[in-house]
């Protein structure tokens, strides 16, 4: 027999006796996998938040679109004029207004993203929303048409003609809308109307929430976010101009240290499981110290016998984390997530490298809850066990 056959013979057999091993005590192994995977599902779904709210869009022009408005707050309005202002300044392509109406659906009980803008220059501004054109045309003509997404228009029954009211809790006031489009394709969990509609059942304010520019290039971007604020510096309505993306994690922003508070509760989560494993791992090494000594009498090397429990534990936890994390990901991929986030997050995916995480961590507790009781066990002499037995 070649040596690389009694390699892998030996090999077969350490692995063998890992396995009987972990599987002696059912109960304690299947609540000890259980405990892992539950915490673990928890910690992809908390590191999954991270990663959404960190995603970057998937418009092909996303990086050349840019948000104004006001330096104060994201609260405040700039005025309507300032839009034809916005378009003389060199290099921006388009200007676009919208205002957040903010309204609350059936009774005040459910809520979406509802935004008042011009319906001709829509499309020209988000072109990853793919709309037929007759609807597109019907949407542009009637004043209080609505164009809503598919998954949103799927979430409540909508279908073209119906008619919805939205209440107001910004505004002062209560609209009823007659969805004429529904688009597909971007962000399908907004609910779209005319900034003309607005203006009209508020007494015509001549104010605008924020505008959107579209930038000729994206190198046109950094002097087009300069020149915006330079323009009406010193003016009663002082102007703040960023990328789209910087706008969007400003709303996440004003609700504190999202992120802070994810990664703190994580490492809560992983520390209390991995005080759980320790000590499922203490007695269960404790209760083997007669069958250590009798290993040590075979002639079992103590780094040969360290390594059987160690790699026990190891494979234990690598079970627990490959069901929490995999199961994660099927779990997040079968569930609308839409629904359960008001459209907060329209994807929720378990990325390879969060999975890869969670792994890794799996692993590191499996070491570590049993390498303190491995090393005392195996640093015990037969004789020791003996009596302690005795």
């Amino acid at each position: 027999m070649s040596l690389c056959a009694v390699r892998l013979l030996k090999t077969m057999r350490f692995f063998t006796l890992i396995t009987k091993n972990a599987l002696r005590n059912g109960r304690r192994t299947l609540l000890t996998v259980l405990s892992l995977a539950i915490s673990l599902v928890m910690f992809c779904a908390l590191l999954t938040i991270v990663t959404e709210l960190e995603r970057e869009g998937d418009s092909e022009i996303g990086h050349l679109r840019l948000v104004v408005r006001r330096a104060t707050s994201m609260l405040d309005s700039l005025p309507e004029s300032y839009g034809r202002k916005l378009a003389t300044i060199p290099g921006v392509a388009l200007v676009h207004p919208m205002n957040w109406f903010g309204g609350t659906y059936q009774d005040g009980q459910r809520s979406f993203a509802n935004i008042a803008t011009d319906a001709r220059s829509l499309l020209q501004m988000f072109p990853e929303h793919k709309v037929p054109p007759e609807q597109a045309e019907a949407f542009a003509r009637e004043r209080a048409a609505a164009l809503v997404g598919r998954q949103l228009a799927d979430r409540f029954g909508w279908k073209l003609g119906d008619r919805v009211t939205l209440l107001g809790t910004i505004y002062p006031v209560d609209l009823e809308y007659t969805i004429r489009g529904i688009y597909t394709g971007g962000d399908e969990e907004i609910f779209f109307f005319h900034q003309e509609y607005l203006d009209e059942a508020l007494g015509r304010p001549g104010l605008v929430r924020t505008f959107r520019l579209k930038a000729e290039s994206a190198e046109a971007v950094p002097r087009i976010m300069a020149a915006v604020d330079a323009l009406f510096r010193n003016t009663d309505a002082e102007t703040k101009t960023e990328t789209e993306r910087a706008f969007q994690l400003g709303f996440v922003a004003m609700v504190g240290n999202v992120k802070g508070l994810i990664v703190s509760i994580s490492t809560v989560v992983v520390l209390t499981v991995l005080l759980v494993t320790a000590n499922t791992a203490a007695m269960s090494i404790r209760e083997r110290a007669k069958e250590v000594a009798i290993l040590k009498t075979l002639g079992f090397r103590r780094r040969t016998i360290l390594a059987l429990l160690l790699t026990e534990s190891a494979g234990t936890a690598l079970v627990g984390g490959l069901v929490g994390s995999l199961g994660a990901r099927i779990v997040f991929q079968t569930v609308d997530m839409s629904r359960f986030t008001q459209g907060v997050f329209r994807r929720f995916v378990v990325t390879e490298g969060t999975i890869g995480l969670a792994l890794a961590i799996a692993l590191v507790i499996g070491l570590v809850s049993a390498a303190v009781p491995a090393c005392r066990a195996t640093g015990t002499t037969v004789a020791e066990v003996l009596r302690r037995i005795g």
